[in-house]
């Protein structure tokens, strides 16, 4: 059975309120996940999931671990929550370099895909900084080095420029997007299957052994809208990504 490992796409919101002389705060944790994990799960792909406040003790530290996996991806962390753990910025202790293991990861076969996102390619602010990492070298596009997002409220409509497998059964144009993370083509690194207001919007490479892709919107709200989560072809799309990824040369 075809396995993958997601991590991120989860957060939590603390809202303050206020009320006249009063004030008092409410927690909220929520995941995005789902439409993505179910659409793999009920076609008989195995999902293991980390969110992001886990992530950092329990996303693998070796490269026996990472080769669990047909592919891991990545959906909307930030390079910190990868680099620091509570062992290296609580009590300044030497832990291996997990950016540095999925470069290895790939380069030794592996697959490896970045989902986009407020957290994901450069991300808000320039705070997710995947671009100072060895994941660049890993990405079939090249990253900006300043905040990367681009919010599309209008929506905007990708289009294919190229045919591939992970397109195989999709006979419609995707519905639209209300916003992404902003990269620009490599040549030298990979080929561009889909833009997005002129940008890469999906990308694929082969590094090494392996290979890896981009998907640069969200798979999921709010970036990928109710039209795009409930598209006939959503499943279809991503489990095709998954059976390409899964494939060896």
């Amino acid at each position: 059975m075809t396995k993958i490992l997601i991590a991120g796409e989860s957060w939590t919101s603390h809202t303050i309120h206020i009320k006249g002389f009063d004030t008092f705060t409410t927690s909220k944790y929520e995941e995005g996940v789902k439409w993505f994990r179910d659409a793999l799960e009920k076609n008989g792909i195995e999902v293991d999931y980390i969110p992001n406040h886990l992530a950092p003790e329990k996303f693998p530290t070796s490269l026996d671990e990472l080769k669990k996996y047909d592919a891991v991806f990545l959906s909307d962390i930030g390079s910190n929550t990868l680099l620091l753990t509570d062992e290296v910025f609580a009590k300044g202790e030497r832990q291996p370099n997990r950016c540095d293991l999925l470069k290895e990861y790939v380069m030794e076969g592996g697959s490896f895909v970045m989902i986009g996102g407020y957290m994901s390619f450069t991300g808000i602010d320039a705070k997710t900084r995947y671009g100072e990492t060895s994941v660049k070298d890993i990405l079939p596009v090249s990253l900006l080095d300043k905040d990367d997002r681009q919010e599309m409220p209008h929506g905007v409509y990708p289009q294919k420029v190229k045919d591939h497998k992970i397109f195989q059964g999709i006979d419609e144009e995707f519905p639209h997007f209300l916003g992404y993370n902003k990269t620009v083509e490599n040549d030298s690194a990979g080929e561009i299957l889909a833009e997005i207001n002129g940008d890469p919007f999906i990308a694929v490479g082969k590094f090494g052994l392996g290979k890896s892709l981009v998907f640069t919107s969200d798979f999921a709200p709010h970036w990928g809208p109710k039209e795009f989560v409930e598209w006939k072809y959503y499943d279809k799309l991503w489990c095709n990504i998954v059976n390409w990824l899964a494939e060896k040369e």
